[in-house]
């Protein structure tokens, strides 16, 4: 029998590993339709009685505006071009403020936020957690920067059952995401920490005050690569 669980053990290992990996890999050229989050808020609003609302158009990153990463990396992850997942300085930095007693704040990278909102689901814990370290280990091995961007910018949540730059520009702007000017990208990502809570289509009067923050720090991110132009990431 302890033979037996073994074999089973080893078999249950090798699967993980080889479909993970297989399926990061495929999605390095994929369109990603439809993550995990998108289910449960779809079942979320069913269990409330209410009509099912997702609004999600996949777009390739050379069709959303250029001013879109770099308002995204000034307000989430200023280091996204420079580091390999994880930003060591900044979750020092958290927790050498939560050890002072300030407001606790995350310290997610834009790759981690990738790997959560396209492999996993929503909450803490410490297996989603170490499962979120072995997702964005692969997507920072097998796909480059501009495909992180990519797929992050089409899966993250923007608002009630608004998911990517498409559908936050379609319904929020009435125009397309290539279309987003300069002060309607830095909106949505004062958006992005709780974008449930924080509206891009009628904001308020702080987030008009981070709104502005991220437009001064945009002058000091450069502007994102083309598509293809990172595929030799620094290591």
């Amino acid at each position: 029998m302890l033979r037996k669980l073994r074999r089973f053990l080893r078999w249950i290992v090798f699967l993980f590993f080889g479909s993970t990996i297989l399926f990061v890999f495929a999605l390095r050229w994929c369109p990603v339709y439809v993550t995990p989050l998108m289910v449960i808020r779809c079942v979320q609003q069913v269990k409330r009685g209410e009509p099912i609302r997702l609004r999600h158009h996949w777009v390739a990153l050379e069709d959303m505006s250029p001013h879109l990463p770099v308002a995204v990396m000034a307000s989430e992850d200023q280091r996204f071009m420079e580091h390999h997942g994880f930003d060591f300085g900044e979750i020092g930095n958290a927790i050498k403020e939560r050890r002072q007693g300030k407001r606790q704040r995350g310290a997610s990278t834009i790759s981690q936020q990738t790997a959560k909102n396209v492999f996993l689901w929503p909450g803490g814990g410490w297996v989603r957690k170490g499962l979120e370290v072995y997702f964005t280990g692969l997507i920072e091995l097998m796909w480059s920067k501009s495909r992180i961007m990519e797929v992050y910018l089409n899966s993250i949540e923007m608002g009630e059952g608004i998911y990517g730059a498409e559908a936050v520009a379609q319904e929020h702007f009435g125009c397309s995401a290539q279309e987003l000017t300069r002060s309607q990208c830095a909106l949505i990502a004062a958006t992005l920490p709780n974008p449930r809570r924080f509206s891009s289509k009628n904001p308020s009067p702080y987030m008009l005050k981070r709104q502005k923050r991220i437009e001064r720090e945009m002058k000091f991110v450069p502007p994102f690569p083309k598509k293809g132009e990172d595929v030799k990431k620094k290591r």
